[in-house]
């Protein structure tokens, strides 16, 4: 395995980050960074059955399904002042010039389960990359987006970036997998933005994370088919992003 791609322990995946601008954080390393507690994982893991249908998929697939919620993080609050907060709901969007496929797209997506939410380590979860992230690039907030996906392989194949190498216009994005059931396929590749090396890799431990410095790499998944023909098979991950400059926002028409 490339250096590079070897899981680290949460006390080093601020350098490996900042050598490499990703890592690798087995299961432990992620619980220990974020208070998770087994059994609650194993909990939350069943609301991803509960996901509706994307219906913005431009490639006409049906293989995707997903909600979507934000959160501000305060790295330095005021007394009283709290450090995460649920945002209102609001549209993902992504201009073109990072997403080619769906680019310019006011996407309304259903929100997160309030259980997930309410979950226990969630906050801490949060909040805890965003610290170590925080320790590599200052920030005084971060704007947080949470995505639950499933990809599954219903269709005969599912594709989870369907949009192909990319970067999510953010500062740092943290892929969480929460599990896969029944497939093949679903390789990781991170390429450097400026230049000629990439690792490939499979994320396949439940609750193993890919950090990942947005403005250095640009990062895709191979698609995923079943074990089995006759076996439907699915990919779930928990896709977190941070922004220090805000939630991103499609351009304001000016009046005429």
């Amino acid at each position: 395995m490339d250096d590079r791609v070897s899981p680290v322990h949460a006390a080093t995946a601020r350098q490996r980050l900042g050598a490499h601008g990703f890592c690798v954080l087995p299961a432990p390393s992620l619980a220990a960074l974020g208070g998770l507690d087994a059994a609650a994982c194993a909990d939350a893991a069943g609301l991803w059955n509960d996901l509706p249908a994307d219906l913005y998929l431009k490639d006409g697939g049906h293989y995707r399904s997903r909600r979507h919620g934000s959160f501000i993080q305060t790295l330095q609050p005021e007394p009283g002042q709290a450090r995460l907060t649920q945002a209102a709901q609001r549209a993902h969007y992504q201009p073109a010039t990072y997403n080619a496929l769906h680019g310019g797209l006011v996407r309304w997506y259903e929100p997160l389960a309030p259980e997930l939410v309410a979950m226990p380590g969630w906050e801490s979860l949060l909040t805890g990359l965003g610290r170590l992230f925080a320790g590599l690039r200052t920030a005084p907030q971060w704007f947080i987006e949470a995505h639950q996906f499933r990809i599954d392989t219903e269709g005969g194949m599912g594709r989870p970036t369907p949009e192909g190498a990319h970067r999510d216009g953010v500062d740092f994005v943290a892929v969480v997998l929460v599990g896969r059931h029944a497939i093949r396929g679903g390789e990781t590749r991170v390429f450097e933005l400026d230049g000629p090396r990439g690792v490939r890799f499979t994320l396949d431990e439940p609750w193993s994370a890919l950090l990942m410095d947005d403005t250095r790499v640009i990062h895709e998944s191979t698609p995923i088919v079943a074990e089995a023909p006759a076996r439907r098979g699915w990919r779930d991950t928990l896709v977190l992003t941070y922004r220090a400059g805000g939630f991103m926002e499609p351009p304001r028409r000016v009046a005429s």
